[in-house]
C-alpha cells in the first residue's frame, strides 16, 4: 500500500490519518495537485468505509459542496450525503450512516452530514438555497451510481427551471454577506471564504453558470480562485486550524509557505485575486438582472412588437452610446483610429452613472492604439471629467483596470495597484485610496480656481508609495513626469509636483506645531509658494483625509487646518506674521490663577467648544483649564490623571503667570488643554481635581494604577509594534526646541513622556498631540530654565534620553 492508498483492510482512522499526514507534508506539490490527491485519498477511505459496512442496494455515499468539487484544504470539513432510494428500512440506513460517520469523527475531522432520499434532497434544496448550491456539486463516492446520477440530473434541472426565482435570492445572499464581512481586497485580515471577492463568491459564479442564464467573465477567474485556495491551504498548514481568516500574525509564515517575499506580497496577490472575482461578480449579476428584466416583458407585448422589443441606443459622446442600461461603443466607433475613445467612453459612463459594458472595455483594450505623448488636450480633459464624476467614477475605473487599460494609460499605476496599507487608519489599498481621494475632491472643485489640478493631484498624491523612501519625495518626481506626459505645461506640472510633495504638510503642521509661532507659518508659506497652490493644497488635504478613513478627519482637525491656511494666506498676501509676544492671560485664566494662589491647590474648569459657523454636534474639543502654584512634576501628573480618566489629549499649552503678593511676585502655572473623552461622558471636574491633588502630593501612584488597568483590561495587539523614535525638528521654531516623539499609542504615554522630560530638567512650553490609529506623533516645545531654546547638543541629548526611556518601559 502506498501512502495515498487506503484499502478495506486498513480503513480505520489510523491508516487514513497516516496517509493523509504523509501526503500533506511529504508528497504532493502544493496547489491543485495536492488538493486533488487529498480528495482522492479521502474518496478511497470513505468508499472503503462504505463497502466494509455491507451496504444494501439502493444506497450511495455522495460528496457535496467543496468536497464535491474536490477542493479539500488540509483542515476542510467533509460535506457528505448518504443517499437511499426509500426502499431500505430506516434502521439499516441508520446503521450504515454510523459505520461511515463515526470513523470520521474519531479522526477529529469536521463533518457536515445528512441522510436523504432523492425526493427529500430536492425538497430540502427547494427550501434552503445553501443546500441546493451544495447539491450542484454532488459527486459519487460509493454505492449506487445511477441513484447519484439521477439526483444530479434532477437537481440541475430544478436549478435551471427555478433560476428566475433562485438567482435573485443568491444575489441578495451575496450582498448580505458582503455587508457583514466587507471587501476582501481592502481588509488587513481578510476572510478568504466569506468576504466579498472570496471563495463563496467564486462558488456563486459557478452556480450562475450552471443555470445557463448568464456566465461570468472567464479570463483570470480560475487563477484567482486557485490563488485563494492555495492561500487557504498554506494558512491551514501554518496554523493547524480550520480557519479562513488571514490574521496579521500569520501572514509572514503563510507568505513563506507559498514562496513569496513577505506578507505584503501575499496580501497584494490575495487582493488581486479578490478584485478579479469581485469584478466578475459585478458583471455577472448585472447580466443576470438584465436577462431577468427582459424576460419579465409580457408575452403579449413581445408579440405586438414583432417578437422582440427594439433596443434603444442613446448617444452619450462621440463613439459612445447607452444601450440597455450600459455604456457601449457606437456602431460607427473606430477604436483603432481613436486613441482617446477609452477615456471618452469612461468619462461618459461615469458622468451618466452607468456601467461600462464588459464587451466594450475588452474591445477597447484589444484594439485601441496608445495615446501620443504628450496627450492631446481632449484626452486630458476626458481624464479630468472621469475623475470629477464623484462616486460613479469608482466602478468605471475598476472596469478599465480589470482589462489593463489604467496601467496602459498611466504606467506608474502598476506599483500602487492592489498595494496594501498596513495602517488601520487606512480603509483602502493605495490605488483605491487614490481614486477615493479624487471622488472626495470632486465635491470640493467649486472651492478652487483650478479643479483640473486638484483632481489630478488627488489621483497622484500617493503614487510614490510604490517606491522606496519618503513617498512624498518620490511622488513629486513621478507626478511631474506624469503631468508632462498627459499634457500639462511646465508651470502646471510644477504645481502638481508641489501638491504631491506637500500633501501632508498642512495637517501635520496644524496638529503638531505651534501656530502662534511665526517660524511655523513662514516655513509653510515658503513651501507652498503661492495663494493658488495653498488653495489647492487645502482642498487636497481635506479630500485625502476624508478618503483615508473616519479617524483621519474631524471638525477639530478641520478647524486647525483652516486656521493654519488663513495665517499662511496672510503671509503670502504680504502680511508678515506678528512678532511673538507674551499674550496676556484671559479673564478666566487670571481668575483661576488668583484662586490657585489663594488656596495653594489646583483649580480647574471644563467646557466644550464647537466649530464656528457650523451646525455639527461634534465639539472641536473640550477645553480643560488648570491653574496651580508652580512646582515640579505638573506635566506628568496632569497627563497621568487624564489617562486614568480615559481622556485623550489633543494639545497642551503651559505658561507661568506672575501674580503680585505681599512678599513679591509669585508664579502660578496655567495649563490650557484640549481633550476628548475616549468613550462615554466627560468626568466631573471635581473628580479630576481631587485626583490631581493626590497625584501631586504623591498619594496617587499613577504608574501603578495605569499598570493595574492594563493588566485587568489588556488591549489586543496584533504583532510587535516598531520601537519609539524621538527626534529634534530642524528649524522647527525660533521660540523653543521642538522634540518630536513617534511611538505606539497606549494609555499613559503622555504621562511617561512628561516624566522623562521632567527628569531631563527642561521646561515644556506646549505640546501638540496627534494620534492616527495605533500611532502617536507628539511634538513638544521645550526650553531651558530661562525660557530659551536648547543648544543643539543638549537637545540631541534630551531626545536620546527620552527615546531610551520609552524603549525600556
Amino acid at each position: 500500500m502506498t501512502s495515498t492508498e487506503v484499502t478495506g483492510e486498513d480503513s480505520g482512522p489510523s491508516g487514513y490519518a497516516a496517509a493523509r499526514l504523509h501526503l500533506l507534508h511529504q508528497e504532493a506539490q502544493p496547489g491543485p495537485p495536492r488538493r486533488a490527491a487529498l480528495a482522492r485519498l479521502t474518496d478511497t477511505w470513505l468508499a472503503a468505509l462504505h463497502a466494509s459496512a455491507a451496504p444494501p442496494r439502493g444506497t450511495a455515499l455522495v460528496a457535496v459542496g467543496g468536497y464535491g468539487r474536490g477542493e479539500l484544504s488540509p483542515r476542510s470539513d467533509l460535506d457528505l450525503l448518504l443517499l437511499h432510494d426509500g426502499t431500505v428500512d430506516s434502521a439499516t440506513v441508520a446503521a450504515l450512516a454510523d459505520r461511515v460517520w463515526y470513523p470520521v469523527w474519531d479522526l477529529g475531522l469536521a463533518l457536515d452530514h445528512s441522510v436523504r432520499t432523492p425526493a427529500e434532497a430536492r425538497r430540502t434544496a427547494a427550501d434552503d438555497l445553501k443546500v441546493q448550491l451544495g447539491l450542484l456539486d454532488a459527486r459519487h463516492l460509493a454505492g449506487d451510481q445511477a441513484l447519484v446520477s439521477g439526483l444530479r440530473t434532477a437537481v440541475l434541472a430544478d436549478w435551471r427551471n427555478q433560476a428566475p426565482k433562485r438567482l435573485p435570492e443568491l444575489d441578495e445572499l451575496c450582498r448580505e454577506r458582503a455587508e457583514r464581512q466587507g471587501e476582501l481586497q481592502f481588509l488587513l485580515e481578510p476572510d478568504l471564504k466569506e468576504a466579498r471577492g472570496g471563495l463563496r463568491d467564486a462558488t456563486a459564479l459557478r452556480a450562475v453558470a450552471a443555470s445557463w442564464l448568464a456566465d461570468a467573465p472567464r479570463e483570470g477567474l480560475a487563477e484567482a480562485r486557485r490563488t485563494l485556495l492555495d492561500t487557504r491551504d498554506a494558512l491551514h498548514l501554518v496554523t493547524g486550524r480550520a480557519t479562513d481568516r488571514l490574521a496579521l500574525q500569520e501572514q509572514d509564515q503563510v507568505a513563506e509557505a507559498l514562496g513569496l517575499l513577505d506578507a505584503d506580497a501575499l496580501l497584494r496577490q490575495v487582493y488581486e485575486a479578490a478584485r478579479t472575482i469581485s469584478y466578475a461578480g459585478d458583471v455577472t449579476w448585472r447580466e443576470v438582472n438584465r436577462v431577468l428584466r427582459a424576460r419579465s416583458v409580457r408575452p403579449r407585448l413581445r408579440k405586438m412588437l414583432g417578437g422582440k422589443p427594439p433596443v434603444e441606443r442613446t448617444p452619450l459622446a462621440e463613439g459612445v452610446v447607452e444601450m440597455d442600461g450600459e455604456v457601449v461603443l457606437a456602431r460607427t466607433a473606430r477604436p483603432e483610429r481613436d486613441p482617446v475613445l477609452p477615456l471618452r467612453a469612461a468619462a461618459a459612463a461615469a458622468q451618466s452613472a452607468l456601467p461600462l459594458s464588459l464587451h466594450a472595455v475588452r474591445h477597447l483594450a484589444a484594439t485601441t492604439r496608445p495615446l501620443p505623448e504628450p496627450w492631446p488636450a481632449d484626452a486630458r480633459e476626458q481624464l479630468v471629467t472621469l475623475l470629477g464624476a464623484g462616486e460613479p467614477t469608482v466602478p468605471v475605473w475598476e472596469a478599465l483596470e480589470a482589462e489593463g487599460l489604467i496601467t496602459r494609460l498611466l504606467p506608474d499605476w502598476e506599483r500602487v495597484r492592489c498595494r496594501p496599507q498596513r495602517n488601520p487608519v487606512h480603509t483602502w489599498t493605495v490605488d483605491r485610496h487614490l481614486v477615493e481621494t479624487a471622488v472626495r475632491a470632486s465635491a470640493l472643485t467649486r472651492r478652487v480656481g483650478r479643479p483640473d489640478l486638484l483632481l489630478v493631484a488627488a489621483l497622484l498624491h500617493d503614487i510614490g508609495k510604490g517606491w522606496p523612501g519618503d513617498h512624498s519625495v518620490a511622488g513629486e518626481t513621478i507626478a511631474r513626469d506624469v503631468a508632462g506626459r498627459i499634457g500639462f505645461d511646465k508651470a502646471d506640472a510644477g504645481v502638481l509636483a508641489a501638491l504631491v510633495r506637500h500633501h501632508l504638510l498642512l495637517v501635520e503642521t496644524a496638529t503638531r506645531r505651534d501656530l502662534d509661532d511665526p517660524a511655523t507659518i513662514r516655513s509653510v508659506a515658503t513651501a507652498v509658494g503661492s495663494p493658488a497652490t495653498l488653495e489647492l493644497l487645502h482642498a487636497l488635504t481635506e479630500a485625502d483625509a476624508l478618503a483615508t478613513g473616519p479617524a483621519a478627519w474631524s471638525s477639530w482637525r478641520a478647524s486647525l487646518v483652516a486656521d493654519l491656511v488663513e495665517r499662511v494666506a496672510a503671509v503670502l498676501a504680504g502680511n508678515a506674521p506678528p512678532a511673538p509676544e507674551p499674550t496676556a492671560p484671559g479673564a478666566e485664566e487670571e481668575r483661576l490663577a488668583v484662586e490657585a494662589l489663594r488656596t495653594g491647590e489646583p483649580v480647574l474648569t471644563l467646557h466644550a467648544e464647537h466649530p464656528t459657523e457650523s451646525t455639527e454636534p461634534e465639539p472641536v474639543g473640550v477645553e480643560l483649564l488648570i491653574a496651580l502654584p508652580d512646582q515640579p512634576g505638573v506635566l506628568p501628573a496632569v497627563a497621568g490623571v487624564l489617562a486614568l480618566h480615559r481622556l485623550t489629549v489633543r494639545s497642551a499649552d503651559l505658561r507661568a503667570i506672575d501674580l503680585p503678593t505681599e512678599l513679591g511676585p509669585a508664579a502660578v502655572l496655567v495649563l490650557n488643554w484640549r481633550v476628548a473623552a475616549e468613550y462615554g461622558s466627560l468626568p466631573q471636574a471635581a473628580r479630576l481635581r481631587a485626583d490631581l491633588v493626590r497625584a501631586l502630593d504623591g498619594s496617587l501612584d499613577i504608574t501603578a494604577r495605569l499598570a493595574e488597568r492594563e493588566a485587568a483590561y489588556p488591549r489586543r495587539r496584533r504583532g510587535t509594534p516598531p520601537p519609539p523614535r524621538v527626534t529634534v525638528a530642524a528649524a522647527g521654531s525660533s521660540l523653543a526646541t521642538v522634540i518630536e516623539v513617534r511611538a505606539h499609542d497606549a494609555p499613559g504615554l503622555l504621562h511617561r513622556i512628561g516624566h522623562a522630560l521632567e527628569t531631563a530638567a527642561v521646561r515644556v512650553r506646549s505640546a501638540h498631540v496627534s494620534t492616527l490609529g495605533a500611532n502617536a506623533v507628539d511634538a513638544f516645545y521645550v526650553t531651558d530654565a530661562k525660557g530659551a531654546p536648547l543648544p543643539a547638543g543638549e537637545a540631541a541629548g534630551v531626545a536620546r534620553a527620552l527615546e531610551d526611556d520609552l524603549r525600556n518601559r
